[in-house]
């Protein structure tokens, strides 16, 4: 591969890093208009690489491109929402089950680290990291039952999800039942308390339908 092709490649992962980041973390919000021509000027790029990174946000259902009308930043799709929760749900009962038969000190030690910090960001209302803290503290369950593969592919799925996620935590709602979930779950995969780590994590997992209704009504514009 040459030194272009290598800058080339670069450049495209930067910008689509750059407006994955923007759009998830609501700096680009739903509904937004944006140019190639714009992003590439405030990024010092060509717009050959931020028209592939645009090509891959739509692929991936966060930029809706109409030739003729151009680019804005996709809506969160209720109906997706729904369904990348069903599947994340069913899955993640399951996964905490395993966990509550076999779960190793390394993992243990790093979600009790996870909590721990999630209670300081929480203290210091960090709203990004929390909620990299909150995906980590899941993600550190399937890696710690042998299902990490399994997680990726839940992550391409639940796009809408996960925007919705962090439009709820930015809007500091239920931190702390959050996080006492979290610390509730844990302590039942340490007891070996299946039946009831995996009701917590059912509910857990619902607590973004229950909070649905309000963020629907102040952000109307935000959804499809």
């Amino acid at each position: 591969m040459s030194t272009e092709q290598k800058l080339k490649g670069s450049t495209r992962a930067y910008s689509y890093h750059y407006l994955k980041d923007k759009i998830m973390h609501l700096e680009l919000e739903p509904g937004k208009k944006i140019s190639e021509k714009e992003i590439s000027e405030e990024l010092n790029v060509s717009r050959t690489p931020v028209r592939e990174a645009f090509m891959k946000l739509a692929e991936e259902e966060l930029l809706d491109i109409v030739p003729q009308s151009g680019s804005s930043v996709s809506l969160i799709n209720l109906a997706h929402v729904e369904e990348g929760r069903f599947i994340r749900e069913k899955i993640e009962r399951e996964i905490v089950a395993l966990a509550c038969e076999s779960f190793d000190e390394e993992y243990r030690f790093r979600m009790e680290t996870n909590i721990a910090l999630q209670d300081v960001c929480a203290g210091r209302n960090n709203v990004y990291k929390l909620y990299e803290l909150d995906e980590e503290f899941h993600q550190i369950l399937f890696e710690g039952t042998g299902k990490a593969r399994t997680w990726k592919m839940l992550q391409q799925l639940n796009i809408h999800f996960n925007r919705l996620r962090m439009l709820r935590l930015s809007k500091d709602l239920n931190w702390g039942n959050i996080i006492s979930q979290h610390k509730e779950i844990y302590q039942l995969i340490v007891d070996k308390e299946t039946s009831q780590a995996v009701q917590i994590m059912e509910d857990h997992l619902r607590l973004a339908v229950v909070e649905q209704d309000f963020l629907l009504e102040k952000y109307p514009h935000y959804f499809v």
